[in-house]
């Protein structure tokens, strides 16, 4: 695991170091590589963008943890919003969801209520709904409300897996047996050791392991890394065992090796970047950086020089 990740999103919390970050053009350039903007129009000119260059592309307007049953209900109508807009404007309806910005820490049963209508949408405009996985605090609760979900709209939502966890095979092996479609990642949360690989030779491996099961016998995965060397696994595994380049995609971040997601599209592969946007951007900024030390050390030097 990085270990400038723990020190970085400490450093990250403190109100006077996102103050500094919000306001400080001299971050702007670096937040913009990461975020696609604060609205949604600017987030569908971006997907239109990367339609052009045929990259597909899955939306999630930032946010985390409401604290009101009013704010919940807010934020499912914004996603359905979203997916008609997407629809209205030609692009694939395909977005990300977050449980606790639909309630989560309000009750399980107020969550499902705020996202079933989102997936009855996505099932009128044909569209797809990935539900994101947060910390480990909240995964078992997460998977146990995807599950309910699932069995209503098995072709409409996904679930995201992070293999950093202990947990992560035997979950992948339960979504596999329910023919549910995973989206593979890494994870990006500070996790203790009770709960998650602390070593990155090890979190590798269990993305390697995890990511042949779910190409053998997942229903389309999404293999969602920007490790050149897992990558050239991925590929060199499907090309060995004869699975299609049809039958999954490779997943990227917004920002991150545009070069690598053009090459991938020449040589015949599915592309899907993340594009994430939305005026709450902060959380999800800081965890990208704390993936970077060179993007850390960036900001530290614009702190410092004040």
């Amino acid at each position: 695991m990085n270990i400038f990740r723990k020190p970085v999103l400490a450093v990250a919390d403190r109100s006077e170091v996102q103050d500094f970050v919000r306001n400080r053009k001299m971050t702007q350039g670096l937040v913009r590589r990461f975020i696609a903007g604060e609205d949604l129009e600017t987030a569908l000119s971006v997907a239109a963008k990367l339609s052009r260059l045929g990259i597909t592309a899955t939306l999630d307007e930032l946010g985390e943890n409401v604290s009101t049953a009013e704010e919940a209900s807010g934020a499912s109508q914004t996603y359905i919003a979203t997916l008609k807009r997407m629809s209205e404007a030609g692009i694939e309806p395909n977005i990300s969801i977050k449980l606790t910005m639909l309630g989560l820490d309000l009750g399980v049963q107020i969550a499902i209520d705020n996202t079933l209508p989102i997936l009855a949408c996505a099932k009128t405009v044909r569209g797809f709904v990935r539900i994101d996985m947060e910390g480990s605090a909240y995964t078992g609760r997460t998977m146990s409300i995807f599950e309910s979900l699932h069995d209503q709209y098995p072709t409409e939502v996904g679930i995201v897996i992070q293999t950093y966890l202990h947990r992560a095979r035997a979950d992948v092996e339960k979504m596999i047996e329910r023919r549910a479609r995973v989206r593979l990642v890494k994870g990006a949360y500070a996790e203790p050791a009770t709960v998650a690989y602390q070593n990155r030779d090890e979190i590798d491996d269990n993305y390697r392991r995890l990511t042949e099961l779910l190409l053998q016998g997942g229903n389309y995965p999404a293999i969602a890394t920007h490790d050149p060397a897992l990558i050239a696994a991925t590929l060199a595994y499907a090309t060995s065992n004869a699975i299609t380049a049809d039958r999954f995609e490779l997943q990227m971040l917004y920002g991150v090796r545009r070069d690598e997601q053009t090459n991938l599209i020449s040589e015949g592969y599915r592309v899907r970047v993340y594009v994430p946007y939305g005026t709450e951007w902060y959380p999800y900024f800081t965890r990208r950086i704390a993936e970077r030390p060179a993007n850390a050390l960036f900001v530290l030097r614009q702190l410092i020089s004040r």
